[in-house]
């Protein structure tokens, strides 16, 4: 993966950086506008993925580069919190929180491909949900030491299925990467991210940033919950309207797989990750929440920019 095209002064600055330029005063260099901002966070993510080609491994640890990433964390981490504000769970815990999930109406992007989408359409999807899906379940598993022992067992037998099992071929990212290569599309990390939107940024963004700082390890536990919880029914409708258009079906299966193995996940990620971290650390209570609702909220925000943009 190579560095993506700037969108502005603040991301071009940032591309720039990474490649050995003068380093600019940050604050003289304020985002363009919310494409700018998101591209230029999740280019700074990427250094603790599996980084670009083009950019030395060494850097993900600059402190110039690191002083830059909290300085946009910080506001985004509010506008989160601060849409999330009114959003209460009470107990019993587990049962609670799976009623707000449940609850959470907005639109529903797996029913319109369901129904009516067009094979363009899908396709565009496919190019946009790419940016997390070919690496997926990466941002929660920096999670995994950050957790109590209950919760901790239970993620890592979540992770275990998300990672194929121990087979290479099952792994979820790779079977998504089979499916784009077979329906014409190219199947390598990064490639589509000049075309993501930035609502879809934002998603990944907040993935990384929860997964990235042990302090809301409670909130990557409940977008966890929350992406786990609202998958298995969507993926159905997601293979059956990639079939509906006549796309292959190895991009099918990747849904297929899901819808099993999710209605699974939804019971581990929401009682026995959750629920149990809430009863072992209180204090992360608010922040579960907060990464449940964070998770929806972006779906439903991303869901409904796309519908407009198709109907428009």
């Amino acid at each position: 993966m190579l560095t993506p095209k700037a969108r502005g002064p603040l991301s071009a600055a940032v591309v720039d950086a990474l490649h050995g330029a003068a380093r600019p005063q940050w604050d003289d260099v304020p985002p363009a506008d919310e494409n700018d901002l998101q591209l230029s966070l999740w280019v700074l993510y990427e250094l603790s993925f599996r980084g670009f080609e083009d950019v030395d491994a060494a850097r993900e640890w600059d402190p110039h580069l690191l002083d830059l990433r909290g300085r946009l964390e910080g506001p985004l981490e509010q506008r989160w919190r601060q849409r999330a504000s009114a959003t209460e769970v009470g107990d019993p815990f587990p049962d609670e929180l799976m009623r707000l999930i449940e609850d959470h109406g907005g639109a529903s992007l797996a029913g319109f491909v369901r129904r009516e989408a067009t094979r363009d359409q899908v396709l565009e999807l496919m190019r946009w949900r790419s940016v997390y899906h070919l690496k997926e379940a990466d941002p929660t598993s920096f999670t995994l030491p950050r957790l109590p022992v209950r919760a901790q067992a239970a993620l890592a037998a979540l992770q275990y299925d998300e990672y194929g099992g121990g087979d290479p071929a099952r792994l979820h990212r790779h079977l998504f990467a089979c499916g784009m290569s077979d329906a014409g599309l190219r199947p390598d990390e990064g490639a589509y991210v000049d075309d993501a939107p930035a609502i879809v940024l934002e998603q990944n963004n907040a993935l990384s940033m929860f997964g990235l700082h042990r302090r809301l390890r409670g909130a990557s536990s409940g977008h966890l919950a929350a992406f786990e919880a609202t998958s298995s029914l969507p993926s159905r409708k997601m293979a059956g309207g990639i079939r509906r258009v006549g796309l292959p079906e190895s991009l099918a299966a990747y849904y297929d797989e899901h819808v099993e193995a999710d209605a699974v996940h939804e019971q581990l990620a929401v009682r026995l990750i959750c629920g149990t971290l809430v009863e072992d650390e209180p204090e992360t209570r608010a922040d579960v929440v907060l990464g449940a609702f964070t998770c929806l909220d972006l779906e439903n925000r991303f869901a409904t920019w796309a519908l407009d943009r198709w109907a428009a």
